[in-house]
């Protein structure tokens, strides 16, 4: 019996990270692509956010479809941990339009 759980447990595995090998995904969060994340960051290592003034910018210029996924992952708690400035921003002007 463990051993079909193991086998069954390593072929899904496989096959998740297949699926997420295939999507081309640069991270495991639209916040952790750099083509998304750079307007919001001064460097690009983006450690260093823009100021709230050009933060809202950059923000506003966004599809609304792309705020609201960005606020979604905002809110789960493991990607708001790495993500903790950034997230804190989102809320604060989340209901800005």
């Amino acid at each position: 019996m463990n051993f079909k759980m193991l086998s069954m447990g390593a072929m899904a595995l496989a096959m998740i990270t297949g699926s997420a090998l295939a999507g081309g995904s640069t991270g495991t969060s639209a916040l952790d692509d750099p083509a998304k994340m750079a307007p919001f960051f001064t460097d690009p290592g983006m450690k260093t956010m823009r100021s709230e003034a050009e933060f809202k910018t950059a923000w506003m210029a966004m599809k609304e479809e792309d705020r609201a996924g960005m606020m979604k992952e905002c809110g789960d708690e493991a990607i708001a941990k790495s993500h903790d400035n950034f997230c804190k921003m989102t809320k604060q002007l989340g209901g800005a339009n």
